[in-house]
């Protein structure tokens, strides 16, 4: 028999029905209340009852939109603990004083941002008051992602607090005097006071939930107890629009991360305009968030509104406000009660007769003010909620005005986040409903003041007391580094030694190294091995049954591959990041293990290894964020180069990465051709990164996956391979094979496996064409570039200085010809300090698909083409016949 028309089957079709008798009373029953008492009302009831089986723990689908109201009504908030008064005292100096820093910066053209912090002060204060432990407490203290635009205010706080002085504050976006202060959280720039920077929108919570999990890795890895620390991050409504914000949700609820709390800042607007203006943004969330398995606490509604709540006796209003566009909400915050009760509570009868029974006051005192995220005591309930809530991650959607007490001509504009200043007026009616003490003769020059109660006033004294109790101030970065053991020698020797006649690839090399490292007895189990979800791509199994992947739930199933000796193999103590496929998420955790030297005083050794072409290309932001951070780790570009990945095509071949690397100055990148270059370089680093006088930096390496010989290395070259460029050897060491003595010279530059090409194009030119060769390699392009800038800056100091690739090339004979598997411009940042002639070939161009042999020919960098190019540049300088050009390119079918 075929379904009744309009009916579609369900799974519950599926599911044997032992009762069908109590299930049709069941049904019954809610047709009767629809019937008598209306749909709403059994609308109501199915809602009641889904949240009553929710709490109740039946395992049954959630509820994934609620009513939109407090979850935490007033009759439920618990004792505030504080001095409510003078809390307010503390929050309206703070206001004061994050309004008049950018107000005053202004005149600079500097700019700022007001609106953010005004919508979200209760949101940080009553955290500093009651929440955010300091780094002086049990622990690591918590980890607070502050929202980038709210910066003024953290320093308007620091301000009142002492640790921040006037002339700073005035030097507010003006740092380059050395005592100013950076526009965001900026770590590198204010060290002592930024932890996580957070402004590139969307990295922020991103990074937060990574390091909540990361805290985790510590504990159960049994490195450090994290169990104190909380990670807060605070974000904007529009922030959440940012792919990267929501990215990894279902990661922190199916880890069960309650030791996070995302804070959503809900004003409604965004940088233009509302975030939903035909929708509900708070709604939105709530749902995606619920469904991703996050404990939900809306804050929406301030005390004001409780007069109109207990009127509502038939729901009215509640649906309403369900009903509402975000746009139409704000509009209402800017009009007169006339028009809120025309366009509001108009319509519908029920609505109508609950308005007459409320004051015009009190109607524009709740549509233009009262909301949950403004009142001190709903923001208390809802962060004491969160941290009582257990099994899982909490977010809470708290509802505040942007602008906040900034005045009629600021809240809830449009174009708020634009507005840099108040005049001296609307500073005069923002003192007179903050209540401060600051007079008209203070404004007498046209500028506005900052306002300080005094070093020992009850409100400095109170703050502080506060934070003492907490732990100490907030925010604040500690650094308690200590010097790591560096490794013995004899992990590095085998790759010193070379592989003899084996073949072996640079990235397996490197694999080796590191799993010899991660046995080092002081310092093995500091590594972090970080990869998404391609481990066998990079010959990383070998890792997975000695070091384990990290799981917090260690391993509830029995592997496909348990009788395998290198079988898939989870531990709640593993120490592999697998991250499956998100190279943000892969990045996420290594910042987190990066900078665990100072959020949590352990230092950790991270390597995230990854395809190239998904580094920097797609994830080239967090890289910034990680030099911001000051982040140390190696960062491993597998797969490297835009010939050697065969058959993956255009959006797998890298060229390029590392001139995308190039520009950020905390990154030492290199590009090894050789396994003995590769342990002279992580050596160094090790040195340099966690040894007595650590740097603040991190390494970008290339590897290959193209299996070659590997020679031992030649003495006396662990200088140049650190510095960038050596010369691997000369025509003689041809023997036999070597030109006459008075053979045209040129010098061949490689980095990377194009080391191999030209070494094959030394031997041709020798045999066929009389040619004198010596090869080079360039483990650096990028630090050889570093060093030269160096130089020039110091000769405009009157110091003479030359630049280390100037002096290693230095008498040189012929001209030099750079190659590698990369833009041309990858080699050519050098060029302009190479004494002799200097020419390039590279790979510039898209990508294909093809096999080694036949791309290298595409692109021209194969050996027969270096040799075409050497004797191209050779003839320029009349040192070959022009002729032996055309007849190379014939010879060689170019």
């Amino acid at each position: 028999m075929s379904d009744p028309v309009g009916k579609l089957p369900s799974e519950l079709d599926q599911l044997p029905d032992r009762d069908t008798e109590e299930t049709a009373e069941w049904a019954a029953s809610l047709d009767a209340v629809a019937k008598a008492a209306g749909t709403r009302r059994a609308e109501y009831l199915l809602r009641r009852t889904l949240q009553h089986a929710e709490s109740a723990g039946l395992a049954l689908p959630k509820l994934l939109e609620t009513d939109y109201v407090n979850t935490i009504p007033t009759s439920a908030e618990p004792e505030f603990p504080g001095d409510e008064e003078m809390e307010a005292r503390i929050t309206a100096w703070n206001r004061w004083n994050a309004a008049a820093m950018v107000t005053r910066g202004s005149k600079y053209g500097v700019g700022g941002h007001i609106a953010t912090f005004a919508s979200a002060a209760w949101l940080y204060e009553t955290g500093f008051q009651h929440f955010f432990r300091g780094k002086e407490a049990d622990g690591s203290g918590d980890q607070l992602y502050i929202q980038g635009h709210a910066s003024p205010g953290i320093y308007a706080r620091a301000f009142l607090d002492g640790r921040i002085s006037e002339q700073q504050l005035d030097n507010f976006r003006q740092e380059a005097g050395g005592n100013g202060l950076p526009s965001y959280p900026h770590p590198r720039r204010l060290p002592w006071l930024w932890e996580f920077p957070t402004v590139s929108m969307g990295l922020g919570p991103l990074s937060a939930i990574y390091q909540a999990r990361f805290n985790r890795y510590l504990e159960n890895r049994r490195i450090k107890d994290t169990s104190n620390s909380h990670v807060w991050a605070f974000l904007g409504d529009g922030e959440m629009d940012e792919p990267e914000s929501t990215a990894a949700l279902a990661l922190a609820a199916r880890e069960r991360l309650d030791n996070l709390t995302f804070v959503v800042n809900c004003n409604l607007q965004r940088l233009d305009g509302p975030v939903r203006a035909n929708f509900r943004i708070v709604q939105e969330l709530e749902a995606q968030f619920r469904g991703a398995g996050w404990n939900v606490v809306k804050t929406l509604w301030g005390s004001a509104w409780d007069e109109l709540f207990r009127l509502d006796t038939t729901g009215a209003l509640v649906r309403r406000l369900r009903e509402t566009p975000d746009a139409q909400f704000q509009t209402y915050a800017t009009r007169d009660a006339a028009y809120i009760r025309e366009h509001f509570f108009g319509g519908d009868p029920a609505l109508v007769a609950l308005g007459a029974l409320v004051s015009d006051a009190k109607i524009a005192e709740c549509f233009h003010t009262s909301r949950g995220g403004h009142e001190p005591r709903k923001v208390y309930a809802a962060y004491k909620a969160a941290l009582e809530h257990k099994g899982a991650p909490t977010v809470i959607l708290a509802q505040t005005v942007k602008g906040y007490t900034l005045g009629a001509g600021f809240e809830s504009k449009n174009a708020n986040h634009q507005m840099k200043k108040l005049t001296i007026d609307e500073f005069k009616g923002m003192r007179d409903l903050l209540g401060l003490p600051i007079p008209d003769s203070a404004f007498e020059d046209g500028v506005v003041p900052y306002g300080h109660p005094g070093a020992d006033s009850p409100e400095v004294r109170y703050l502080q007391e506060r934070r003492a109790a907490l732990g100490g101030p907030a925010p604040a970065r500690r650094v308690h580094q200590v010097a790591l053991p560096q490794p013995a020698d004899k992990s590095f020797t085998p790759l010193l030694k070379g592989s003899g006649k084996q073949e072996m690839a640079t990235t397996m090399a490197f694999v080796r190294l590191v799993k010899d490292l991660m046995r080092d007895k002081e310092t093995g189990r500091r590594w972090v091995p970080i990869v998404p979800d391609e481990a066998r791509t990079f010959g990383m199994e070998s890792l997975f049954p000695s070091a384990g992947i990290y799981s917090p739930l260690g391993q509830t199933y029995e592997p496909v591959d348990r009788d395998q000796l290198m079988y898939y193999k989870e531990a709640k103590d593993g120490q592999i990041l697998n991250e499956g496929i998100t190279e943000a998420g892969a990045m996420a955790d290594f910042i987190a293990a990066a900078t665990s030297y100072a959020t949590h005083g352990e230092t950790m050794i991270p390597f995230y290894i990854f395809y190239s072409m998904f580094g920097w290309q797609r994830t080239g932001d967090q890289m910034w964020q990680l030099a911001d951070q000051l982040g140390k780790g190696f960062i491993v570009g597998a797969t490297a180069g835009r010939t050697t990945l065969t058959g993956e095509g255009l959006q797998h071949a890298d060229g390029h990465s590392h001139l995308i690397a190039a520009t950020n100055p905390a990154s030492l990148n290199y590009d090894p051709a050789f396994a003995y270059e590769i342990a002279v370089i992580v050596k160094d680093g090790l040195k340099r990164m966690y040894g007595e006088n650590p740097e603040d930096v991190f390494y970008y390496l290339t590897v290959y996956n193209e299996p070659k010989p590997q020679p031992a290395m030649p003495e006396g070259v662990e200088e140049g391979i650190v510095k960038g460029l050596y010369r691997f050897n000369t025509a003689a060491d041809l023997g036999e094979a070597a030109p006459a003595a008075d053979a045209p010279k040129i010098q061949l530059m490689a980095s990377g496996t194009a080391i191999h090409w030209i070494l094959a194009a030394q031997r041709l030119l020798a045999a066929e064409w009389n040619v004198a060769a010596d090869v080079w390699s360039a483990t650096s392009w990028g630090e050889l570039r570093r060093d030269a800038l160096e130089a020039d800056e110091a000769l405009l100091r009157g110091e003479e200085r030359t630049p280390y690739v100037t002096r290693v090339l230095e008498g040189a004979p012929g001209p030099v010809l750079a190659v590698s598997d990369w833009m041309r411009q990858v080699p050519d940042q050098i060029s302009q300090w190479v004494p002799q002639d200097y020419t390039s070939l590279g790979t510039d161009g898209f990508g294909l698909s093809d096999t080694r042999d036949n791309a290298r020919r595409h692109f021209g960098v194969d050996a027969q083409s270096i040799v075409v190019a050497a004797l191209a540049q050779l003839a320029r300088r009349g040192e070959v016949p022009a002729s032996s050009v055309k007849e190379a390119r014939e010879r060689y079918g170019l």
